[in-house]
This record gives C-alpha cells, structure tokens and sequence, in this order.
C-alpha cells in the first residue's frame, strides 16, 4: 500500500518550519555550522525534504528539475564528512522557500486535500507546540 502523497507534502512543509526556527538565530554559514545541535537537526531535516521529494517525483506530482533535491539529500546522508556549510545555507536561506512555494502552487493546482495528513501530523507531533502551531496555520 502506497503512502497519499499529502502526507510528503506535509512532511516538507513541516521540515522546512523547523529548518527556518533551527536557523533564525544565525546570520552565516560558519557559525551555522559549528553550532552542533542545530546543524545536526537541519541536516536531518533537509534529509526528510530529499525522501519526501523523491516519492513526489516518482509519482510525477513535482517536475524533474527538483530531482536535485534528492541528489543534495543522497549527497547529506552518504557523503557526511564532505557537507559544504555554504551550500547547506544557501539551500536553507535562498532555495528553500522557493521550493516550499512552488510545491504550495503545486498542491493547490492539483486540489491536494491534506486534512487527514495535517490532522495526523498534529497526533504525531502532540508534543511539539511549535509544530501543533504551524499545522494548525497550515493550508494550501
């Protein structure tokens, strides 16, 4: 049984919430990057945003040239040691809310219904106030 793609697409939309609260304190790459907790949890999120993409595209939701997405998520997960700081801020500062609005574009055109998928994010996310926050924003 294959997963409703609404639920990537919440899955992104609330990976990119919590890049852009994990990065707001921060005005550069370097101090981004040697700012341990953050820099691991936005690693991990730009990871959910590279798998979530990946289904998308596969089920052609998303044009190709998002495809870098996935590439950029492979890259994070099996090349750790090799993460560019500077390309990692400027996916977080520059492309990200770009993506996040042509995805929002997308799900709107394609009349995307993400109740039940927002509704079962606020369970899994129960604990989390600023995420309960966000989701409960949320609508496309």
């Amino acid at each position: 049984m294959s997963r409703d793609l609404a639920f990537y697409v919440v899955d992104i939309f609330i990976a990119a919430d919590k890049i852009k609260r994990y990065t707001v304190d921060f005005d550069n790459a370097e101090h981004f990057l040697h700012s341990e907790l953050e820099w691991d949890a936005v690693i991990r999120e730009l990871e959910i945003i590279g798998e979530a993409t990946k289904h998308l595209l596969k089920e052609n939701f998303i044009d190709q040239q998002y495809q870098s997405i996935v590439d950029f998520r492979n890259h994070i997960v099996h090349g750790y040691f090799g993460i560019d700081e500077n390309i990692v801020w400027e996916v977080v500062t520059e492309l990200l809310e770009a993506f996040i609005s042509e995805l929002q574009d997308a799900a709107t055109g394609a009349k995307m219904d993400i109740t039940v998928a927002v509704s079962r994010a606020k369970e899994d996310y129960a604990f989390n106030l600023k995420t309960v926050a966000f989701l409960e924003r949320l609508t496309i």
